[in-house]
Order: structure tokens, then C-alpha cells, then sequence
């Protein structure tokens, strides 16, 4: 038996120090993705709070086929999903203190090795800002699977798990979110 099983069996049993040591470790990467996918850091913490209150209350259907941080990420996703739902759709993004622009600078991290001048950091904050703005216009399932592809680097069957929809879709959803980005960003070129 592995620690990390230990730790859900007594979790299941009502040790809340067992639960907090297996998601401990989680909490930053569970809000980043919920930050990607909501769009807004103060639905993101909701989320990741909604989440983790779900795992610990349904901890008892936690089967053990997928790996415990997986089933927490899905949990995490679902929460972020709903997050949006219960806004009704509107989006728009709010950065945490000292964290603005942070996920368009993952996403064009490693682009040049040298230090930008003018004209680079010029044209960086305008690409910036085109992924902000295609990310924010695309739906909620293509920035979902966008995210988790691309910036989670999950499977196409983890993704199918997590937003419970098909290969196909699935690989439709990613397909557009990448055209959408491709368009946004040709002019810039």
C-alpha cells in the first residue's frame, strides 16, 4: 500500500490531517487551472474551495482506478465549469495582485533567448493580449480543453474524463481553440 493510499483510507475514515496532507500539495497547480479556465481569480478560489470541500465529502467514491490528483483535478475542473455557470457566462478577468499577465507569459514563455528591446516587449504585450482576448471569446469547453491540453498537459482521455465528452469532441474542442488562437495571432507575425 502506498503512502498516498494510506492517506485516502484514513481520510475515508475521518482523519482531516490525512486529507489536508494529500491535497496539501496541490492547492497552487488546482487554482491555476481553475484560473485558466474562469478567467478570474476570485471564482478560481471559489472553485478550488468548492473542490476541495466535494473531494473531502464525496472522499468515499473515490475508487483508486485514476491517480488521487487526477480525480482532484477533475473535481477541480467541474468546479470551475460550474463557477461559470452560476455567472451565467460573463467573462472577465481579473488577475491576483502581482500575478497580471501571468498565463499569457507561460504560454509565449521561451520565445527568445536574449533580453527584448523596445520593439520586442512592444509586440510581446500585444500578442499578450490577443490570447487574453481569444481566450476570454472562446466557450467554456474549448478553453477548458485548451487549457488542460496545452497548459496541463493532460491526455486527450484524461480531458475526455474530466469534461465527460468524447475523443471527437473533444479533439473538435481543442481544434478550434488553437484555430482561434492561429487567426488572433497571424497578424502579428
Amino acid at each position: 500500500m502506498t503512502v498516498q493510499d494510506e492517506r485516502v483510507a484514513r481520510a475515508r475514515n475521518g482523519d482531516r490531517d490525512a486529507f489536508r496532507r494529500l491535497v496539501e500539495g496541490e492547492t497552487r497547480p488546482l487554482y491555476a487551472v481553475a484560473a485558466r479556465i474562469t478567467r478570474d481569480a476570485a471564482l478560481a478560489e471559489d472553485a478550488v474551495q468548492e473542490a476541495l470541500f466535494n473531494a473531502w465529502r464525496h472522499l468515499g467514491d473515490f475508487d483508486g482506478r485514476a491517480n488521487f490528483k487526477t480525480w482532484l483535478h477533475r473535481i477541480t475542473v467541474n468546479a470551475a465549469l460550474e463557477q461559470l455557470r452560476k455567472r451565467g457566462g460573463r467573462e472577465q478577468w481579473t488577475a491576483p495582485a502581482g500575478n497580471a499577465g501571468e498565463d499569457e507569459e507561460d504560454f509565449l514563455a521561451g520565445q527568445a533567448d536574449e533580453l527584448p528591446g523596445p520593439e520586442q516587449l512592444a509586440g510581446g504585450s500585444q500578442i499578450g493580449r490577443q490570447v487574453q482576448l481569444q481566450l476570454e471569446r472562446m466557450t467554456h469547453l474549448e478553453r477548458s480543453a485548451f487549457v488542460l491540453r496545452h497548459h496541463e498537459g493532460q491526455s486527450l482521455e484524461e480531458i475526455c474524463g474530466v469534461l465527460a465528452i468524447n475523443v471527437s469532441a473533444c479533439k473538435q474542442a481543442i481544434f478550434r481553440a488553437v484555430r482561434k488562437l492561429r487567426g488572433a495571432l497571424e497578424p502579428l507575425r
